[in-house]
């Protein structure tokens, strides 16, 4: 019976379980077939997200590209412009002698010409006085050839040395007009300015309380600071101002800025000071070598040693009669590779006599400045050129070379030009006042202006007192006045301007 009853149980109950662990199966494979779906679905989402992370990188990677290729091509652009402009500036340049050697072919081919008619005429005269004499009498063909030749040579020799001295003087003429217009243009393209010194600095203060600091107890700070130094500090009432006093301008220049930089700082004591005086000395060592650097790159030289790029820069720290001394010697530098590419020499070596003519002046020995220049230029393998131009450039010995006379000229103009020096400012001022004056003089003038440095005036007339054919008759003879009256180097332009107004009132 208990049989029969299990058995019929399990009969009834595995279908159940069957029919359970079915459903059980089937939930467990939807489970995983969503959590299957899910995982496509990341990463479809994943796969989309890295795509556009691909394209955004892809995109960004041709930008830079293509800023990379249009920044190259810019500065391709660039140097095709630059080459073009030096092929320019060549051109003019090769035009321009072009220019000068088809005067002095024309100049040649009219002498060559004269000499032919001369050659004719005596020619000429020869046979026309074989004939004369030969008919007045009965001399022998050389008897009258002799005669003829000795009268042809005397007559001739007069003439020819006429022509001859009146062909020299057109060509030195010439020549000296050419030479007017090189210099003149070498001074006009160069544009450096000149800086004056003088043998004191000045340093503010934040209040006079400073001064006490920089004096320190019992002076001991000011005596550490002058000794480390090698200058003086005047110390005095003036407010707020402390003075700095040596005729090394390199010493004076360490100076201010160890003291600005005390001052900044506040604490002054005799340790700071060394401090600060070391840390000014290696900031001023610093900035004559970057301007030595500067002036070499400026002036178009290369090569120079170290030693003579620091003493280049020293002369930063130079002057001469007001006159910054690298200042003008960039100014000569430029002055002479400009003559000497228009005359056709080493513009290069001229450069780089007149950059290093006065490089003595850096060196703090005694004796002349050429001499030192010249011995330091031979110690660092500098060029005779070089050397002979350092040495000629005050005429202490002769110039061997055309750079030299270059430079020597060079040196001339750059400290004789209105403005360089204190002495010739003052001397260029009255000449302007006096050309004012002159033009001033005449009747009829309302306003004149001396302009161009002093190379041109311009004259504004009244027009109900001057019409225009008396204007230009004007401008003559304020010219021949000028000349007259003034010494001036090259010349000077004159225009008289006469303007006509109509004015009316609207009331």
């Amino acid at each position: 019976m208990w049989s029969l009853i299990i058995s019929l149980l399990l009969w009834v109950s595995l279908p159940i379980a069957i029919y359970y662990i079915y459903q059980k199966t089937i939930k467990r494979a939807k489970e995983k077939e969503r959590k299957a779906e899910e995982l496509l679905e990341e990463a479809r989402k994943k796969a989309d997200s890295l795509k556009r992370e691909a394209l955004l990188e892809a995109k960004e990677e041709a930008h830079r590209f293509k800023s990379e290729i249009e920044q190259s091509l810019q500065q391709q652009r660039r140097e095709l412009s630059k080459r073009e402009n030096r092929l320019l500036q060549e051109q003019e340049r090769l035009e321009r002698r072009i220019e000068a050697l088809d005067r002095r072919e024309k100049q040649i081919a009219a002498r060559e010409k004269l000499i032919e008619e001369l050659q004719a005429k005596a020619e000429q005269l020869v046979k026309q006085q074989k004939e004369e004499l030969e008919r007045i009498a009965n001399l022998s063909p050389e008897e009258a050839r002799e005669i003829i030749l000795k009268r042809t040579e005397e007559e001739l020799a007069q003439e020819i040395a006429q022509r001859v001295a009146e062909a020299e003087k057109r060509i030195k003429e010439l020549s000296e007009a050419r030479a007017r217009e090189i210099i003149a243009g070498a001074i006009q393209k160069c544009a450096v300015d000149m800086a004056q010194e003088i043998t004191v600095t000045t340093v503010s203060l934040p209040s006079d309380d400073v001064k006490g600091k920089i004096i320190g107890r019992e002076g001991r700070n000011i005596r550490t600071f002058e000794s480390l130094t090698g200058v003086d500090l005047l110390i005095d009432d003036t407010p707020e101002v402390v003075v700095i006093s040596s005729f090394d301008p390199v010493r004076r220049e360490i100076a201010r800025i160890a003291l600005e930089k005390l001052i900044i700082d506040g604490r002054i004591h005799p340790a700071k000071i060394e401090e600060m005086v070391a840390k000014a000395r290696r900031e001023v060592e610093d900035e004559i070598i970057r301007a030595g650097e500067e002036a070499m790159e400026k002036a178009k030289v290369m090569g120079l040693h170290p030693e003579m790029i620091r003493l280049l820069g020293r002369l930063k720290y130079r002057t001469s009669y007001g006159q910054n001394v690298l200042a003008h010697s960039l100014e000569v530098a430029f002055i002479a590779g400009q003559m000497a590419e228009e005359l056709g020499v080493n513009a290069n070596i001229a450069r780089r006599a007149g950059l290093l003519h006065d490089i003595g002046k850096a060196i703090d020995e005694e004796g002349s400045h050429t001499q030192l220049g010249a011995r330091v230029a031979r110690r660092y393998g500098e060029r005779d050129e070089v050397i002979n131009a350092i040495l000629s450039h005050h005429g202490e010995e002769e110039p061997r070379y055309i750079e030299s006379v270059l430079v020597q000229a060079a040196d001339a103009l750059s400290a004789a030009r209105p403005g360089a020096r204190r002495e010739m400012l003052e001397a260029y001022l009255r000449r302007l006042e006096q050309l004012e004056k002159i033009v001033s003089s005449f009747p009829g003038i309302e306003r004149s202006f001396a302009i161009q440095a002093g190379r041109e005036v311009r004259v504004i007339v009244k027009p109900e007192e001057v019409d225009d054919a008396q204007a230009a008759v004007l401008a003559r003879e304020i010219a021949k006045r000028i000349e007259q009256e003034m010494e001036y180097p090259g010349q000077i332009k004159v225009v008289v301007i006469r303007e006509k107004r109509a004015i009316e009132y609207a009331k």
